[in-house]
Parts: C-alpha cells; structure tokens; sequence
C-alpha cells in the first residue's frame, strides 16, 4: 500500500510539475514574441527616419545639381538671346503699352506686345490695338 500511495504522490507531483514547466515555458516564449514586436517597432521607426533623412538629402542635392547645371545654360540662353535681337530687326521683341502708344492696353492682361518683323501685335481681339478710351475686351489684372 504504501508504495501505491508514493506512486500516486509522486505522478501527483509530476504532473503538477510538467503543467509548471509548460506554463513557464508559455510565458517565456511569449515575453519572447512581445520582445520581436517590440524590436520590429523600432526598426520600423528608424527605417522610417532613414527613408526619410536619405530622401531629403537626395532631394537637395538632386536640387543643387539641376540648378548648377541649368544656371550656365540659361546665361547662356539670355546672353544669345540678346545678341539675336540686336543683330535681327525681324526677331520678335517686346514692347510696353505706354501712355502715348496704346494707354487703353495698359494694365490688360490681353496684351501682347511682341513686334514680329516690325509689326507690332497689340492683342489676339485687337491685333492693332484699340482706337479710344473703353475697348470692350479690357480685364485689368
């Protein structure tokens, strides 16, 4: 009898033992996954700073270059475009609207004011301009 009641105690015990183990086990292996989401939160969060550090510098400097490179060419462009103009009368160049020619287009957001081979084109209504005080096309912007 007595070894049966050791028995009973002792398969009591390992029972009571493995669940304790098991439990254990559950609860380190969980501390474990809340651990990795936790690390996988911070390497989100960098990842996310350098993408964005990495994209701004590249933005800059991909700014920097185009405007270095574009600089010289329109210096360039103005520069030519000075030189055509004053080398060909027929080249288009522009004109303001004064008080003594055209004063009604003065202030209209219609008016062109490009000379093409002489010619003077006023606007697209009035290609010569208006004669009076109050053309019907005039918007002031």
């Amino acid at each position: 009898m007595f070894i049966v009641n050791n028995g009973v105690k002792c398969m009591e015990q390992w029972q009571k033992d493995l669940i304790n183990m098991m439990e254990t086990v559950a609860d380190q292996v969980e501390q474990f996954f809340l651990g990795m989401n936790d690390m996988v939160d911070a390497f989100f969060e960098i990842t996310e700073e350098i993408t964005e550090q990495v994209q701004n510098t590249v933005t800059t400097e991909i700014d920097q270059f185009l405007e270095e490179l574009a600089e010289p060419i329109l210096e360039i462009y103005w520069e030519l475009e000075d030189i055509v103009e004053e080398l060909h009368p027929d080249f288009p160049y522009a004109e303001e609207a004064t008080p003594e020619k055209n004063a009604v287009c003065m202030g209209c957001v219609h008016y062109h004011g490009q000379v093409y081979g002489g010619n003077l084109l006023v606007c697209g209504m009035h290609p010569y301009g208006w004669d009076d005080e109050h053309c019907p096309d005039k918007e002031v912007g």
